[in-house]
Order: C-alpha cells, then structure tokens, then sequence
C-alpha cells in the first residue's frame, strides 16, 4: 500500500537536515519541500506505509534534537484527488522573490552533462536578515576551499546559503559564517551534511 508522508518544521537549514535524515532512515521518496508562507516548510515523502512512517519518526527524533517541533502525518493509500494539492507546477514568489517549492526536476541535468561522482559535502548557513548572509557567505568564501551553491529564501527575511566542498573546508567555512553573523542579523541554523542523500542534492543547485 502506497503512502504520502508529511514533516512540517520551521527552517530550511533545519528543514534540510531533517529531510537528508528521513530519507536515509526508510525506503522513501522525497517528493520535494513547500513553503508556507512563513518560516515553516513541509517536507513531502511516499513510500509504502511502514516505511513512510519509520521516516517520520526518524525525522521527528532529528527536530527534536534541533530543538525544532516537528507536525508529521502519514496518509495511507491517499485519494487521488489529493495529488493536485501535492503536484503542481513551482512558481517564484513575486513577494520574496524564492520558490514555492523546491522540486527534484528544477535542476535537471543538461544534455551531454556527465554525472559527478564525487562525494561532497553540503554547508547550509541561514540568518534572518540579507546583509547578514552576505557578509557570512563572504567570510565562509575567504575561509576555506568552498563552491558557493547559491542562495534560498523562504520569506520573512530568512535567507540560506549553501556551499558545496570536502567535509572539513565545509565545516571550517560554516563555522566562520557563523561567527561572522553578529550583529549584523539572527543566525538561524548552521549545519553540515557530510554526505547529502541524492534526494536532498538533487532539490538544489549544483
């Protein structure tokens, strides 16, 4: 029996995370992560229905240990009505200029494009203020061998950097943005996944 699985968590830093961690734990898809307006984001999964809610509670236990309260909810053999609500076309935000949602097709691989094998790290930095997270990215670009990934907003000024690199550069890098945040802006969330799952890289830029 097919299921949909939903984690509701405030944060993309910590919405990553949580993710990464979900579908590591399970036999799982993730579908894709929806924001909601504010700072909360819902990570979408299927699976069948044992897996799907081992992923959950995974998930939940990660939040918790994040000091984040997770909303999660396992919907078995869903109607097919519901799939409209679950599968529709991203769009960008005319607000905050960010994604509705982040979809596993928005970085599709370009023709003749060879896969890259190689294992690396993800830093994610967020902050609640853009002039914060720009002087972060610039310290974290000038503290260690990392590639800037890009930018993400959620809305409500909270904005999250990534960069892509070796565990240790990405762990040096994060660690100095963090500190560089000050009193320029509110450090969000400061994380490294040393080895993202390839649902998780595949919701984000290369």
């Amino acid at each position: 029996m097919s299921a949909l699985g939903f984690i509701e968590i405030p944060f993309f830093g910590i919405t990553a995370v949580v993710a990464d961690v979900a579908v590591k734990s399970a036999k799982v898809r993730l579908l894709g992560i929806e924001t909601t307006g504010n700072e909360n984001l819902m990570i979408r999964l299927t699976g069948d229905v044992a897996a799907v809610q081992s992923a959950l509670a995974a998930a939940a236990q990660r939040a918790g240990e994040m000091g984040a309260n997770a909303v999660v909810n396992c919907i078995a053999n869903p109607d097919p009505a519901l799939f409209g609500l679950i599968y529709f076309p991203n769009t960008q935000n005319p607000l905050y200029g960010g994604r509705d949602q982040f979809l596993p097709d928005d970085y599709s691989k370009k023709e003749n494009e060879t896969m890259n094998t190689k294992q690396e790290a993800l830093g994610i930095l967020e902050t609640q203020g853009l002039t914060s997270v720009l002087e972060a990215t610039d310290v974290m670009l000038k503290s260690a061998n990392v590639t800037l990934v890009g930018k993400e907003k959620i809305g409500a000024a909270y904005v999250t950097v990534i960069v892509r690199g070796d565990v240790a550069a990405v762990t040096a890098a994060v660690e100095a943005g963090a500190k560089a945040v000050g009193p320029l802006g509110k450090l969000i969330a400061a994380h490294v996944i040393a080895r993202p799952h390839e649902d998780l890289n595949a919701l984000l830029p290369k």
